[in-house]
């Protein structure tokens, strides 16, 4: 009964899951990317409007 158990516990702490693969990387580096171009929109939108504003005075 002992060696039966043993082996049991030996084999499931061999059996190690695989390592899982990284799927949400891509969508994060895009995700990234998005909010690196939505700042450079957001910094040129701020720039167009002080462009407008000091151009009105």
């Amino acid at each position: 009964m002992k060696y039966i158990l043993l082996a049991v516990v030996l084999l499931l702490t061999a059996c190690d899951k695989p390592p899982a693969p990284k799927i949400a990387a891509p969508q994060r580096e895009v995700l990234d990317n998005a909010k690196a171009v939505d700042q450079m929109v957001q910094k040129n939108t701020e720039e167009s409007k002080k462009k407008i504003e000091d151009a009105e005075k």
